[in-house]
């Protein structure tokens, strides 16, 4: 797909339906039922990353029938395994897994936070597109976080990242912000052996992710509070 100009092109009806197929069937491939509004919001989602895109280049998938699977079923390969009330993002970049997070678990309070000024606006302008009130953004370093503060009250259950750091440091710089019994989840391609090595850090439970039309492998790392320090 090509830009028309200097203009940002948005999706056409023809590309937009051809996105809803590949959801439903990814969805349906990984046993995860949402409801059609959620669908929506989530195509929504992806027309919006693909018009910033071509300007702020903010992923570097750039066609949208990838961006479903590479963005939205990776990021929901999750969704079951998600059990708390306030989760936060880090380095969240384009909001991923955070926006199709808070898109499908309403109930959960979603916090996300990246140190790149361009893609907290992009996120802010999913938040006020999408009417996301269960979503919330946040700039700057997340070792400069304090708890409790105007943007995080209070300490979080869960600290997930997608494509942020290693482990060892991922763990080091939000250790301070993440509540008693909690856990970090490290969504990961291979087993991460390597990283597990270089620090003294065993994980709780290696999961392994299904993502429908990806062909590599997908694992979510968990560590539990009390094991990771």
């Amino acid at each position: 797909m090509s830009t028309t100009g200097n203009m940002p092109r948005n999706l056409k009806q023809e590309d937009r339906a051809q996105l809803q197929a590949k959801l439903e069937l990814g969805l349906q491939e990984m046993g995860l039922e949402i409801l059609p509004e959620q669908k929506q919001k989530l195509l929504d989602y992806v027309a919006l990353i693909y018009k910033w895109n071509q300007v702020h280049n903010l992923t570097a998938v750039r066609e949208p029938i990838e961006m479903v699977t590479l963005h939205i079923l990776d990021s929901l390969s999750v969704l079951t395994h998600i059990e708390c009330e306030h989760l936060l993002d880090v380095g969240a970049g384009a909001g991923l897994p955070s926006i199709p997070l808070a898109i499908c678990l309403p109930q959960l309070q979603v916090t996300a936070i990246d140190a790149v000024q361009k893609k907290v606006s992009f996120m802010r302008q999913v938040k006020a597109e999408l009417g996301l009130s269960n979503f919330s953004v946040i700039h700057g370093r997340i070792e400069e976080q304090a708890v409790p503060s105007k943007e995080m009250p209070e300490k979080f259950e869960v600290i997930i990242s997608r494509a942020f750091s290693e482990i060892a440091l991922f763990i080091k710089l939000t250790k301070h912000l993440l509540a008693d019994g909690g856990s970090w989840l490290a969504m990961k391609g291979i087993v991460p052996e390597h990283e597990f090595k270089k620090s003294a850090i065993k994980p709780t439970e290696i999961r392994v992710l299904k993502v429908a039309g990806l062909d590599a492998e997908r694992h979510l790392v968990v560590l539990k509070q009390e094991l990771a320090n």
